[in-house]
Order: structure tokens, then C-alpha cells, then sequence
């Protein structure tokens, strides 16, 4: 408690034992030895009898010389540090402080002294920029806290609510099945929101690292389609396809299949009923490429923009499908694995995702 007490003002700053003795062992060689000089060359040049009282006599002046000297380099020196180094860091030390309170806007000017070799104004131009991305990172930390807790109160409040309703005791079989139903879609929801979670978590935090192996990139397509089978045929939703057989690559299958499902997901999410879906994979001897269509509601270009963005949701009308996270954790593993994945959407025609994976990762090219 004590090391934060402030420290009543001194001027030590202006003077220093520790300064004054130092340009005291300087002035003392440099004025003694000009001194004997100036004194040898007097007696040779004017023949004038250096006696041993005027040899004490000059030592005496000379050493009050070299003290008052002495001080008085001490005092301009301490003036010098004042305003050249103490002023500095003072003020580097108050915007530090303010960063460890949170104040993630403070920023120090930049100084301009004589001595631009000092360094104090690149500390300033390092501390700033530090200070910008600790902003940036406490505003993504805050808005990603704030989504988290939106998006797991949705699904938790259908619980209590549906929940509340089934203690009914005079609730039919169909309602009661309504209800059960709700709650079991509402908590399969928030299960997929913190698996999403975690799983983002852990790319991001590089807790995950690829496996490159050799696997069918088509036949993992296909498997991925088949999951939402029940979805086309409900929905009477057309699929294309259009697959080269038997594309091998070297890459992470676990991390891929995310993709591909996340992808596939949000097009059957954005695809009215009679719409098609479309998928398909072509391939060199470098890449392979792959482009999930549909004909749904599309997205605007200013949309588009931040589609990758955690918690994004552009379409409002589907907000309800989703929890934002599917094409951010698409984003990070295509980065993860260096590739490359755009997206192209005209509003009311639908949106065309592709992927391009190296089919050798550790191919120069």
C-alpha cells in the first residue's frame, strides 16, 4: 500500500551527489592539467621563478574553480534531464498507468527534442501503436462477450418458457409434443453455438494444428451433401453436382469437413423451397477448387464485406437459423490451411462460395 503513496517533491532532479562527484573527477583532471601546462610554459616563455607560495596559491584558486564548476555542470545537466529525459518519461509513465486503468484511448505526442538519437519519440510511436491494438482487442473481446450472451439467452429462454409450459397438467399430447419438440430444437441450438465456440476458440489460440494426410476430397464432398438429404427433399430443394471422381489432396479431413458442412448449411439455410443447390469440384495438378451456389435471398455488397465476421448476421429474417459463427469458423481453417475462399452474391439471385486448397500444402508455388 505504501509503494503507492507519492513521494514528496525533491530536487534531486537539479543536483546529485552521485552527478557532482563525477564532473568533479572530470573538472580535476581537465583544469589541473591545463593548469601545469599553462604554468610550465609561463616559466619557459617568461623566465618568471615559480616559488612554492605561488604554486599553492594557483592550486588553491584552481580548486575552487573546479568545484564551482563542478556544480555548476551538475545544475545544468540536472536542468538539461529535467526537461529531456524526466519530462518524457513522466508522461510515458502516466499513459502506462492509464493503460493498466483500462484506458485503452490515452496516446503520448510526440516529443521533438534536440536529441532525436534518444529514442523517446520511437518509444512513443511503439507504445501508441501498442495501445491502438490493445483497443482493438478489448472492443472485440467486449462485443464478442456481449454476442455470447445474447445468443445463449435466445435458446435458454425457449427452454424456461417451453419448459414452464409442459408443467401444464391438463396439456394435450399434441401440445405437449409441440412443446418437447421446441426445446429440443432450442437446446440442440445452443449445444451447436458452444461447440462453435470452443472449436473457434481453439483455432484462433492455434490449439489446433492441420494434419496433412492423403485423403478423397470428392468422396468427402459427397458425404457432406448426403448429411442434408433430409433438408432437399423436405424442402424440395434441387441439387447439382458436378465432381471430378477420385481428387485426392493432403490436407486435414476433420478440419475440411467443417467447411464443407458449414458451407452446404448456410445454403440450405438461404435456399427457399424449389431452389437449387449447387456443388462442385474441379481440380489441377496444384489445386482444387470448390463452389457452393444456391438461389436464395443473396446479400448486399456492404453485406458481403463482413460475411467472415463472428456474429455477423446480414440477413435478419434467418438470424433465427444460425449464431454467426459457421463462416468465420470456414474463414479461420481455409487461413489455417492456406487457402483462399471468396464469395459472389447478387440480392434476390443467391450467393456462389469457392474455395481454393492447395492439393500439396508444401508445394512452392
Amino acid at each position: 500500500m505504501n509503494e503507492n503513496k507519492k513521494k514528496p517533491p525533491s530536487l534531486s532532479w537539479l543536483f546529485s551527489l552521485q552527478r557532482y562527484f563525477s564532473f568533479f573527477i572530470l573538472m580535476a583532471f581537465v583544469i589541473s592539467c591545463c593548469m601545469l601546462l599553462f604554468l610550465n610554459e609561463l616559466a619557459d616563455t617568461t623566465g618568471i621563478e615559480l616559488t612554492e607560495e605561488k604554486v599553492e596559491y594557483a592550486a588553491k584558486i584552481t580548486f575552487v574553480n573546479i568545484l564551482f564548476l563542478s556544480l555548476l555542470c551538475t545544475v545544468i545537466d540536472g536542468i538539461r534531464r529535467k526537461f529531456m529525459v524526466g519530462r518524457p518519461v513522466r508522461q510515458i509513465i502516466r499513459a502506462a498507468d492509464q493503460i493498466m486503468k483500462g484506458n485503452f484511448s490515452v496516446r503520448i505526442p510526440p516529443f521533438h527534442s534536440l536529441e532525436t538519437a534518444d529514442g523517446f519519440d520511437v518509444i512513443a510511436d511503439y507504445f501508441n501503436k501498442m495501445a491502438q491494438e490493445l483497443s482493438g482487442t478489448e472492443t472485440l473481446r467486449t462485443d464478442f462477450i456481449a454476442n455470447v450472451s445474447h445468443e445463449l439467452k435466445t435458446p435458454l429462454a425457449v427452454i424456461q418458457n417451453y419448459g414452464t409450459l409442459l408443467q401444464q397438467p391438463e396439456l394435450s399430447e399434441e401440445k405437449r409434443l409441440e412443446y418437447a419438440k421446441a426445446v429440443t430444437n432450442a437446446s440442440r441450438r445452443l449445444a451447436s453455438l458452444i461447440t462453435n465456440i470452443l472449436k473457434l476458440n481453439k483455432l484462433e489460440n492455434q490449439q489446433i494444428y492441420p494434419r496433412s494426410e492423403k485423403y478423397d476430397l470428392t468422396e468427402q464432398l459427397c458425404e457432406s451433401l448426403l448429411q442434408f438429404e433430409n433438408i432437399w427433399e423436405k424442402e424440395e430443394i434441387n441439387i447439382e453436382t458436378d465432381l471430378e471422381d477420385g481428387v485426392a489432396i493432403y490436407a486435414d479431413e476433420e478440419l475440411l469437413s467443417l467447411v464443407w458442412t458449414n458451407l452446404l448449411s448456410n445454403a440450405f439455410k438461404f435456399t427457399p423451397a424449389g431452389g437449387t443447390v449447387s456443388l462442385s469440384l474441379k481440380a489441377d495438378q496444384q489445386y482444387a477448387v470448390i463452389t457452393v451456389r444456391d438461389t436464395g435471398c443473396g446479400m448486399t455488397p456492404e453485406t458481403g464485406k463482413h460475411i467472415f465476421e463472428k456474429f455477423y448476421q446480414g440477413d435478419t429474417s434467418h438470424a433465427t437459423q444460425g449464431n454467426g459463427l459457421g463462416l468465420a469458423l470456414v474463414k479461420r481453417v481455409v487461413d489455417i490451411l492456406c487457402g483462399e475462399i471468396e464469395v459472389q452474391s447478387i440480392p434476390g439471385k443467391g450467393s456462389t462460395f469457392t474455395v481454393k486448397i492447395k492439393r500439396r500444402p508444401d508445394e512452392n508455388l
